[in-house]
């Protein structure tokens, strides 16, 4: 398997993200929006900062029970309730990313929304990884 990240030299400099992510010889996992929900189920964290951690830390666990690792991510959305303040902790919220995830970045959108399901939630992030074929046995 194989994973490229493209960054065109005709677009701006990408910074925490890639423009594409080509994927091949692979299998997709879709990963459902995670929050920062602990495993007791209640909102974890105070802030957008540990808020991201917990729910980073959540999708990659989901990431993890199907077989795959941090790298392996090709795209994520992360849905933000207060841009404002996500843009303010960006250089925190990149060094979680780095801690938990590596230093290759999916794909990537931030999407300002109103109110996420769980109120207390600040962020929300699904995604999409590639697993090569050949580690994940057939079910």
């Amino acid at each position: 398997m194989t994973i490229e990240r493209i960054n065109p030299a005709e677009l701006a400099r990408p910074a925490g993200f890639s423009h594409a992510v080509v994927a091949s010889d692979c299998r997709l996992v879709f990963l459902a929006g995670q929050t920062a929900l602990d495993a007791d189920g209640k909102i974890a964290g105070d802030g957008v900062v540990a808020q991201f951690r917990q729910a980073l830390g959540n999708l990659l666990t989901a990431l993890r029970a199907a077989g795959g690792s941090p790298e392996q991510v090709t795209e994520l959305t992360v849905y933000i309730v207060d841009v404002d303040d996500y843009r303010a902790h960006a250089r925190e919220i990149g060094a979680v990313w780095r801690e938990l995830a590596g230093r290759d970045y999916p794909a990537m959108a931030g999407i300002g929304v109103q109110r996420l399901w769980d109120a207390e939630a600040l962020v929300e992030i699904k995604g999409t990884a590639a697993i090569p074929a050949e580690a994940v046995s057939a079910p």
